[in-house]
């Protein structure tokens, strides 16, 4: 079975932790933020860990 590629946007958007933890970047936090709250924009900093059948998919396209 021939060796699958990475999927380049995932590897630029996703990372994969020593313990298997898949974390992301919050979406919306980089533009249009003057009418966004500031308690808002501080929601939107940070990272999130990907849970489930998301987490899954995800290693699968970085080919962890």
């Amino acid at each position: 079975m021939p060796k699958l590629k990475t999927h380049s946007g995932t590897k630029d958007r996703i990372r994969v932790t020593k313990t298997g933890k898949v974390l992301r970047r919050h979406s919306t936090g980089s533009h249009f933020l003057q009418k966004k709250s500031a308690a808002r924009k501080r929601r939107f900093a940070g990272t999130e860990q990907l849970t489930g059948t998301q987490s899954k998919n995800m290693k699968k396209k970085l080919g962890v």
